[in-house]
């Protein structure tokens, strides 16, 4: 019955007109920028301005810790949103999802904007901050399956990791955004000034882009693919019961597979920040400008990767970014401790090389791994718990490792362990690259 299935699907019509194709690429692109350009600057504010504006009557390491603990709590709804995006993106459609993510993104974003501060409201101001972060961490939950499948469904066999790096750049594209409103933000009035209401314009500035974002889903197609399912009235009652019954297997290695990008990818976009401002004392602007930097290798790394993983597999690209990500760490905040801005952007250029790697061709990976019916439930699912694993609570156990041990060695050690982690699950990863549609 299962072969049957898989044969149904895969025999249907699933080829997309070439301007859809752009169109579909376009919309993955621009849409994954904003929705993670609404993400991160939760992260970069978190690092910022946070611990003062919300968690006033602590300390300021104390309120660093409590605004990162607010962030790693948004993950905590990922999974969530994972599977109520992925049941109703294989019940419904992949279109309708992408489209309910991003307004729930823009909704909580700009709620963040103009939040109260704990002087003015007190206790309520953290716990609506939550409440805003953990509606921001369900719409990421489903966001990336959606934006993945819709590029890789939509894609010719022979190009899904092309085609699927276009989700996955909006990650460090929407991070590049996110710093350069905040370096324009910063730079356009005093400290005084930022820290008392200038923060919140880059949370208001969503708005526009979530309505840019809008209007370009608004007007693709749905997946091929999924019409296909849905023709061949094959679409699964209830697909996450499903994955866990016939895809375990899958969704353990690709959930570990992730925890150490997402671990040590956020050691990077929201911990450095901090780290650097607060405990090398290296100026805010030069601080960006390494992150800007490390995010532009980032983006070039994912569609080099991607690309590279059209024409040798998608686990040996994977491996090579997995390995580096084991190797590199130490030396990485070596060069960092330097203060010498050369040496912290060769850090972050070669450290975001190996999350490039292991992340670019991962959308297609992914997709390969489940079967369409329920493709979004079990893509989704594992991208969600990978973050959490990883990514959650890495800037918040980075500054604790460091507030502890006063060294950025043990940092180091964190993301080497967290490494060799998702290394051996790689190594178990079957090569998914011939896989049918």
């Amino acid at each position: 019955m299962e072969s049957d299935r898989r044969s149904a699907v895969t025999a249907a019509e699933v080829e997309s007109r070439p301007d859809q194709l752009r169109r579909v690429a376009l919309a993955s692109a621009v849409g994954t920028t904003i929705e993670w350009y609404d993400y991160f600057i939760y992260s970069t504010a978190a690092a910022l301005v946070f611990g003062s504006q919300f968690f006033s009557p602590l300390n300021p390491a104390s309120g660093t810790l409590a605004a990162f603990a607010t962030l790693g709590a948004g993950f905590l709804a990922r999974p969530v949103g994972g599977i109520l995006w992925g049941h109703f993106g294989d019940r419904v459609g992949r279109k309708a999802m992408l489209v309910a993510s991003l307004v729930l993104m823009g909704v909580a974003t700009v709620g963040v904007g103009l939040l109260p501060t704990f002087d003015q409201i007190g206790v309520l101001a953290p716990i609506l901050l939550l409440v805003l972060r953990l509606l921001q961490g369900l719409s990421a939950g489903g966001e990336w399956g959606g934006a993945a499948l819709m590029a890789v469904e939509h894609a010719p066999a022979g190009a899904r990791g092309r085609y699927g790096a276009y989700s996955q750049i909006g990650v460090p594209a929407g991070l590049i955004l996110a710093q350069l409103v905040f370096v324009v933000v910063g730079a356009s009035m005093s400290d005084e000034q930022f820290t008392a209401w200038g923060w919140r314009l880059p949370f208001l500035f969503s708005i526009v882009l979530v309505a840019v974002g809008l209007f370009i889903r608004l007007r693709i197609e749905e997946s091929p693919v999924f019409k296909a399912v849905k023709a061949e009235h094959v679409r699964a009652r209830l697909p996450m019961i499903d994955v866990l019954r016939e895809r375990p297997r899958e969704l353990v290695t690709a959930s570990v597979s992730f925890i150490a990008n997402t671990a040590i990818g956020y050691v990077f976009l929201a911990y450095l920040l901090s780290y650097g401002t607060s405990v090398l004392r290296v100026s805010r602007t030069t601080m960006l400008v390494v992150v800007i930097v490390g995010s532009v290798s980032w983006l070039i790394s994912i569609v080099v990767s991607a690309r590279w993983s059209d024409r040798v597999g998608r686990k040996p690209v994977y491996l090579f970014g997995s390995v580096l990500l084991v190797v590199w760490p130490v030396p990485f905040f070596l060069l960092i401790d330097t203060r010498s801005t050369a040496l912290m952007i060769v850090a972050v250029i070669v450290l975001t090389i190996a999350l490039g790697a292991s992340y670019g061709p991962q959308s297609a990976l992914f997709a390969e791994m489940f079967e369409p019916r329920y493709r979004y439930s079990g893509a989704s699912f594992s991208y969600a718990v990978g973050a959490v694993l990883g990514g959650g609570f890495a800037p918040l156990v980075a500054t604790a490792l460091q507030t502890s041990t006063g060294t950025s060695l043990s940092v180091a050690a964190y993301m080497v362990v967290t490494a060799l982690i998702s290394l051996a699950a790689v190594l178990a990863i079957r090569e998914t690259w011939h896989a049918p549609r």
